[in-house]
């Protein structure tokens, strides 16, 4: 024997061989039990098919009916009404612009030293504007001057005419006085020789035609004398109408509000950008810079399409509704209709629209010019007609129907329409107050068609 444990160990079992045994067959009584599990199956499915498929129509007709949306025939009142979109503006305005200067010594330059408020009330009369005349008032004290001048010089020339009138009175005083003269010597005639007769018959006729001479330049003069005046006087006349044409332009400087309003400032070119006109601004004559607008008076100007102006007719009325005011509704009636369809500033030439303007009958302080504005332009209405809702109407064939409940089904019906606003009709013909209409169309199994 070996002294280690283990080194040897046992040899393992030997497993004997187990034969296989076959279950036995089946009895008679398990296999009948199958047949019938089975059967019940069937029968439950059977039954299940008959639940889900194979209940009466009227119970599906019922449940289908309970879940169609309907409405009743209610008696109201109906408005057709148009959406315009635009913007306020004043129907009685004033335009101010730059004077249109009349010297003909100024230059295009005008300078605004004072300007009203934009956004306030003036009255009529006020001064809303001031324009430098400092450069005027100026050239005006140098016409004055010269005004003053020619005033003397005509004031000289007169005295130096008076002069020389009095000097040709004089000469002719002295050749009078010389004819006279000559004409007592001639009468001495026995005492003197025949020579000196002739010699005095000779100076008579010679102091004859100098005062003859003298009188005719005595005339000439007068009217030269007349004519020099005139000159100076024209002079001294066009400086004062230049004085006059400078006076009135600084008058024009000073511009005073044609009627009581509104101040609306217009905007200019000021460098590179636009902006509302200010003081120190330098502007163009008749260059329009202020608006005033009588705020009593307002209106909306907007625009319709070519098929929304044929249902549009003067005088028709309309309700105002302001974005700057969400509360603020005023009435209105539509008060001017364009008669030609204009484009708009793109190249659409294919869309246009026809120009329409709402008269605002309402007063409110917070509405001005430029506010965005929708305006509901009430085209057709019905004070008492019959109402249905406008899904609930089906066109078919040319005509108008609606589905009528009549008992468990829905009758389609023919019906004649009247006004509409987008979610109601208004039934002429067809159906009666408190009668119930489908809205959602039924299954056509449902309909039944009359």
């Amino acid at each position: 024997m070996s002294a280690i444990h283990g080194l040897n160990p046992a040899p393992a079992p030997i497993r004997e061989a187990v034969a296989r045994v076959a279950p036995p067959p089946p009895t008679k009584k398990a296999f009948s039990l199958r047949v019938w599990v089975l059967l019940a199956l069937v029968a439950g499915g059977a039954w299940a098919t008959y639940q889900l498929l194979g209940k009466p129509k009227a119970e599906t007709s019922n449940s289908q009916t309970a879940s169609l949306r309907t409405a009743k025939v209610v008696h109201g009142a109906i408005q057709r009404v148009l959406r315009l979109t635009g913007s306020t503006t004043a129907k009685n305005f004033a335009m101010v612009a730059a004077p249109m200067m009349r010297g003909p010594d100024f230059g295009r330059a005008l300078i605004l030293i004072q300007v009203a408020k934009s956004g306030g009330l003036v009255k009529k009369g006020d001064v809303i504007a001031q324009i430098d005349a400092q450069s005027r008032m100026d050239h005006i004290d140098d016409v004055d001057t010269q005004i003053q001048q020619a005033e003397a010089d005509i004031r000289k020339r007169k005295a130096e005419q008076a002069l020389a009138w009095e000097a040709l009175q004089q000469n002719i005083r002295v050749t009078q006085a010389e004819l006279g003269k000559s004409r007592l010597d001639s009468r001495a005639s026995e005492v003197r020789t025949v020579i000196d007769v002739e010699l005095l018959k000779l100076s008579v006729e010679e102091q004859q035609a100098t005062l003859k001479q003298q009188q005719a330049d005595l005339l000439i003069q007068k009217l030269t004398h007349a004519a020099e005046i005139r000159i100076l006087e024209l002079t001294r006349d066009r400086h004062k109408r230049h004085f006059q044409r400078d006076m009135h332009d600084v008058e024009k400087c000073t511009i005073k509000a044609p009627i009581s309003g509104l101040v609306v400032m217009q905007t200019i070119w000021r460098g590179t950008e636009m902006g509302q006109v200010q003081q120190g601004d330098q502007i163009s004559p008749g260059q329009p810079f202020m608006r005033i607008v009588d705020t009593s008076s307002m209106q909306v100007q907007s625009t319709a399409s070519q098929v929304e102006s044929d249902e549009m007719r003067l005088g028709q009325p309309a309700l105002v509704s302001f974005d700057a005011f969400p509360d603020l509704k005023l009435k209105a009636k539509v008060s001017a209709i364009g008669a030609i369809a204009t484009s708009g500033r793109a190249v659409n030439y294919f869309l246009r629209t026809v120009p329409v303007y709402l008269s605002i009958l309402d007063h409110d302080n917070r509405v001005i010019p430029d506010l965005s504005t929708a305006a509901n332009v009430v085209v057709n209405e019905s004070e008492s007609s019959l109402l249905i809702p406008r899904e609930a109407v089906e066109w078919r064939d040319a005509k108008w129907f609606v589905r009528v409940k009549t008992g468990d089904q829905f009758v389609s019906r023919e019906v004649k329409l009247g006004v509409s606003d987008h979610l109601h009709f208004a039934v002429l013909e067809g159906v009666r107050e408190g009668e119930e209409i489908a809205i959602d169309r039924p299954a056509a199994t449902l309909v039944a068609l009359k």
